[in-house]
């Protein structure tokens, strides 16, 4: 089930930055590249998902609750702004799914006589394997 939150277009900060790498004449004159900076802690998301943006544990995202995104593909400053915020929205849809939780189970009585007479033959076979003499 994905759920699909939109942030506004109002929380989000965007700054032009200089591309890194090779990019010939143009790549120390035009800032093409984009740094995307959303305070998540401080935006309109549910608390819910704030909480588990918060102990996502991703790198892109800092102590203090603001998530840095750096993108630098295309040439394009508009196609680089859309790509990060295609991120944005991927990481805040990731946040807003609701983990499973996790019932404890047992082993049937079928599978625990299984495993322990794998455990018999493997140790039948590994008897079989000692010399006359070691009876240790």
């Amino acid at each position: 089930m994905r759920i699909h939150l939109s942030v506004r277009p109002e929380e989000v900060e965007f700054t032009a930055i200089r591309a890194q790498g090779a990019g010939g004449q143009n790549v120390n004159k035009v800032s093409n590249a984009v740094h995307l900076r959303f305070d998540f802690r401080a935006s309109s998301l549910p608390d819910e998902v704030k909480a588990r943006l918060a102990t996502l544990g991703d790198q892109r995202i800092t102590k203090d609750g603001t998530v840095v995104i750096k993108a630098q593909k295309f040439r394009s400053l508009e196609k680089n702004r859309a790509e990060a915020l295609r991120r944005l929205d991927e990481l805040v849809s990731s946040a807003a799914v609701v983990p499973k939780t996790r019932r404890a189970t047992r082993p049937g009585k079928a599978a625990v006589v299984r495993r322990l007479e794998g455990k018999t033959r493997r140790s039948a076979i590994k008897a079989g394997r000692r010399g006359v003499g070691d009876l240790s």
